[in-house]
């Protein structure tokens, strides 16, 4: 039967219509070299944030280094995709790479709450020494075994507390408060009402909005984060206790990745080390910045943390030991406990406050506040 054009074009329609509609690039080994790869970024924070500057810098640099080839669109501030959409939207290929901080991977990934523990860390850098070691090849291979490509670990810093009703001092102050915690981590949690607050479990989002309504009296966060989201605005009390790290986890999903063009996934994945060189680097200068606006505020009345009072709420917190231990396992909590700085044995935190080393405290008006170590430097002011 002869076929007429109007047929021939229906068929070449339907052909079209078949192929077109799905996914746009199969196999990303098969890319044309001129042809452009895109690569949407999504996170929650200000764009002026460690992570912020961190992941616009990155998009900078791959298309740089790319020839133009590669574009990482950044999405920042939940634009896109907001705490506990972002994984889901990973998996299903709506976005390339997000970068959450570890508490939220604590559903999926529950070991990666050993960031929360209050007091488990000293300072940045012996948590930079434990992930390039043996927990961090425990945490990273844990991502990669849910089908996670894990690309860097990001810092932002110790997080402080803020609340609108009181002085946070003593474990005593924490009665009866209520306090946004971010979601999936049973530590944060148990952090909390061994305090004797009231945690709830909040998208990062939500939460101003939360504090200038008083469904919440308070939230524990970094000085950045307080500062960009104009916290310290609706919360007049801040205590510096250095007592939980928050850090990101940059990372993509593992078929999409290793399914990108090889020389491209290698420049990739150096300018990813590069940037989080930079990044570390940022995370410090912006949070001793944004301490001297919390300073000049006139918002604020800052305590800082003495040695006497960190033993006070470690001693409050030590029931989390055995919640810890239960979740990472016995042979990941050894290691940690058996530390340089033993932070976590039991030992420690049933010791009296004169065998902790002792700080000179001074009243300080205008001064540097250590946010990179767990150890207070002044005592209090307010302004």
């Amino acid at each position: 039967m002869k076929k007429t054009p109007l047929k021939i074009s229906i068929a070449l329609l339907v052909i079209f219509l078949l192929t077109g509609c799905g996914e746009r690039i199969e196999d990303l080994e098969q890319v044309a070299p001129g042809e452009k790869i895109v690569i949407k970024f999504s996170h929650v924070v200000a764009e002026d944030t460690p992570k912020g500057l961190a992941a616009k810098k990155f998009a900078e640099l791959a298309a740089k280094r790319t020839g133009g080839r590669v574009e990482v669109q950044v999405f920042p501030n939940s634009t896109l995709y907001a705490d506990g959409e972002e994984m889901n939207a990973l998996r299903s290929g709506a976005v390339q790479i997000i970068a959450p901080s570890t508490s939220k991977l604590g559903d999926m990934f529950p070991r990666w709450q050993v960031f929360d523990m209050p007091y488990a860390f000293e300072s940045v850098d012996e948590i930079h020494r434990a992930m390039n070691g043996s927990m961090g090849k425990t945490l990273y291979g844990d991502l990669e075994k849910g089908g996670i490509y894990p690309l860097a670990f990001w810092d932002n810093g110790f997080k402080q507390i803020t609340n609108r009703v009181r002085p946070l001092v003593h474990p005593s102050d924490f009665r009866g408060l209520t306090f946004r915690i971010m979601i999936n981590s049973r530590i944060l949690e148990e952090q909390f009402r061994l305090l004797g607050a009231v945690p709830v479990q909040m998208r990062f989002n939500e939460v101003y909005d939360a504090l200038s309504s008083r469904a919440v009296d308070g939230q524990e966060n970094t000085v950045s984060n307080i500062v960009t989201q104009k916290f310290h605005e609706i919360q007049p009390y801040l205590t510096v206790s250095n007592h939980g790290f928050m850090g990101y986890v940059v990372m993509a999903d593992q078929k999409f990745w290793l399914g990108l063009p090889p020389d491209i996934r290698a420049k990739l994945e150096e300018v990813m080390k590069e940037v989080t060189d930079w990044e570390r680097e940022q995370a410090m200068i912006i949070n001793e910045r944004d301490m001297k606006v919390l300073q000049e505020s006139g918002k604020v009345k800052i305590h800082l943390q003495t040695p006497e009072e960190k033993w006070e709420w470690k001693r409050a917190l030590a029931g989390l030991e055995k919640k810890l231990e239960e979740i990472l396992g016995a042979k990941m909590f050894s290691e940690l406990n058996n530390n340089d700085k033993n932070v976590l044995s039991s030992q420690y935190l049933r010791s009296s406050p004169t065998t902790l080393p002792r700080i000179e405290t001074s009243l300080v008006i205008m001064g540097s506040i250590d946010l990179f170590s767990g150890c207070s430097l002044t005592r209090e002011f307010s302004l």
